[in-house]
């Protein structure tokens, strides 16, 4: 499959690009004019976009859709709601119009129900908004939700749903191999899976 990747480039995106290669698939990688792209790996397509200012055929010719984008910890709560919110309700809309199979999203601990309070409360209601609405969308649907992320590349052993530690943490490689299988396994659709690595 042809497999639209917003935020290729970041930390998961990287592994995820390199793990839907080794799964067969075709990674196609979302990027800004001003994107360095020099690290991503051999056989992955580019095609340019702005999540702030999306086309509503940037998904045309792709079978899936994952978003793995994230505007940062330290932006302003404008930039969480245009990428994390905004952004990723754009890309659901031209996954639909485009006939999508499947938008696989990468959320986070919390978003599910939000709390108020805290220097997180911002980003975890965007997060929660964007998910609400891919749920809404029509489109078959994974949702990851991990807990706090590392740079580690993790060992595949991996917990989800109840069985999670929402103060545990979950290794970006692991994180990766989940999202890539969650574009064509059939036991992802239609879920929202907490996830830590074991």
């Amino acid at each position: 499959m042809r497999v639209l990747v917003a935020g290729a480039t970041g930390k998961t995106g990287l592994r995820l690009t390199q793990e839907l290669l080794d799964r067969g698939h075709t990674p196609v990688a979302l990027v800004r004019e001003s994107s360095d792209t020099s690290t991503l790996p051999q056989g992955v397509q580019l095609r340019q976009g702005d999540l702030t200012d999306l086309n509503d055929d940037v998904c045309d010719g792709c079978e899936a859709v994952v978003f793995a984008a994230g505007s940062g910890g330290d932006t302003s709560e404008e930039m969480t709601e245009k990428v994390d919110r905004d952004g990723a309700k754009a890309l659901v809309d031209a996954a639909a119009k485009s006939h999508v199979a499947r938008f696989v999203m990468l959320s986070t601990v919390g978003a599910d129900d939000p709390n108020p309070e805290g220097d997180m409360a911002h980003y975890l209601q965007a997060k929660h908004d964007a998910d609400e609405y891919l749920k809404a969308s029509g489109l078959d649907y994974a949702i990851l939700r991990p807990v706090a992320l590392t740079t580690d590349d993790g060992t595949r052993d991996m917990k989800f749903g109840d069985d999670v530690d929402v103060g545990a943490k979950a290794a970006r490689g692991d994180v990766a191999a989940v999202l890539a299988r969650a574009v064509d396994e059939d036991t992802w659709l239609g879920k929202s899976q907490l996830m830590q690595s074991a």
